[in-house]
């Protein structure tokens, strides 16, 4: 077959270092459009763009000629030193969590992640983060997960 075809759509989200309230509400929208912006630059697709004072949920479509961990290292090293020059005191933590969606529920993610204000009044990352390994299978151990 001459062309790839590939429906990459995941869910990435981070968190800022150790948890820092480093985003405040009224730097949430540049953010989201700095982000936004990076990932035009990189070819990935955005859906949605949201998040809290301390993470961000990404729903993206990531190109099969692009690896998710350098889609991912683009988007956070070039919006942590965007903010950086903002004067504001950041950095994101180390790691990322990645989540594949399916095509059918891309509306749904998009809403969760258009009311994570709402949804964070009821839990906090580390146990929304927690759930998402769970949900997904993923093997992990709460010690070095949330370092």
């Amino acid at each position: 077959m001459p062309h790839t075809y590939a429906q990459n759509t995941l869910h990435i989200v981070f968190s800022t270092k150790d948890r820092r309230a480093a985003i405040p509400a009224e730097f949430q929208p540049e953010m989201w459009t700095y982000a936004a912006g990076v990932c035009k630059n990189i070819g990935v697709g955005v859906r949605a763009i949201g998040g809290t004072d301390n993470h961000m949920h990404m729903l993206l479509h990531i190109p099969a000629s692009l690896s998710v961990a350098k889609a991912v290292s683009a988007i956070k090293s070039n919006t942590s030193r965007w903010a950086s020059e903002r004067g504001k005191k950041f950095a994101w933590q180390r790691g990322y969590g990645a989540f594949s969606v399916s095509h059918t529920v891309i509306p749904a993610v998009t809403r969760y992640i258009q009311n994570q204000r709402i949804h964070h009044r009821k839990m906090d990352f580390e146990t929304e983060f927690a759930g998402f390994l769970k949900r997904h299978e993923i093997q992990f151990d709460p010690k070095f997960t949330f370092d």
